[in-house]
């Protein structure tokens, strides 16, 4: 947990820096690809895994002085998952995915240029309800920090004076501790893929 919240702490003064750049705001629709399975409960509970969804996600692109590099921060409406497992639903939560990355941008080559970026993913689940066997039953999952890639291109017409679109994915390694009772029963893995398409505007 130290190296996690040291390595938030590094990403977010890399993001104030940020600031002396220009800027560019992101709109975005993503589909989150939950690739993560699980076994809870000592192997009892097979297969354990969050439901994929479709969402909102609005960025902002801090360009770092002159240099190629950025810090963006990524945004998200609130998503709803459902927890299934191979015997049927267990629970669902509600959840927050704030991203920061700090980016390579390369050159712009006929209105094309491609980013690449790596930071972290903070996991913010709240209104965690149990279903199925558990519906009876307090289920809580705990705020969880992890890892996180991106590789994206953006698009400027030479019509554009401030305007583009983009596509990107993102990678997170993500774990929480799932509870049942009060009792950890295992950490269920999530390993989002976010894929987006977007329009984009420099200020």
């Amino acid at each position: 947990m130290l190296k996690q919240t040291l390595l938030v702490a590094a990403l977010v003064g890399l993001s104030s820096a940020a600031f002396a750049g220009p800027v560019t705001v992101k709109l975005g629709a993503s589909v989150v690809d939950i690739t993560g399975k699980s076994d809870l409960a000592n192997g009892a509970v097979k297969n354990a895994q969050a439901t994929d969804v479709v969402a909102f996600t609005p960025s902002i692109d801090y360009r770092i002085g002159e240099t190629p590099f950025s810090a963006e921060i990524l945004l998200a409406n609130p998503m709803k998952h459902t927890v299934k497992t191979d015997s049927g639903n267990i629970a669902s939560l509600k959840q927050l995915p704030p991203t920061l990355t700090v980016k390579y941008n390369s050159p712009e080559y006929k209105g094309f240029s491609g980013y690449v970026g790596a930071g972290a993913t903070v996991f913010t689940p709240w209104d965690v309800k149990g279903e199925g066997a558990l519906a009876n039953a307090e289920v809580k999952a705990k705020t969880a920090v992890g890892p996180a890639a991106q590789i994206g291109v953006n698009f400027k017409p030479d019509t554009s004076k401030n305007w583009g679109v983009f596509a990107d994915a993102r990678y997170a390694d993500l774990k929480t501790d799932v509870q049942v009772g009060g009792q950890s029963v295992g950490k269920l893995k999530l390993n989002p893929v976010v894929y987006t398409l977007g329009y984009s505007v420099n200020f």
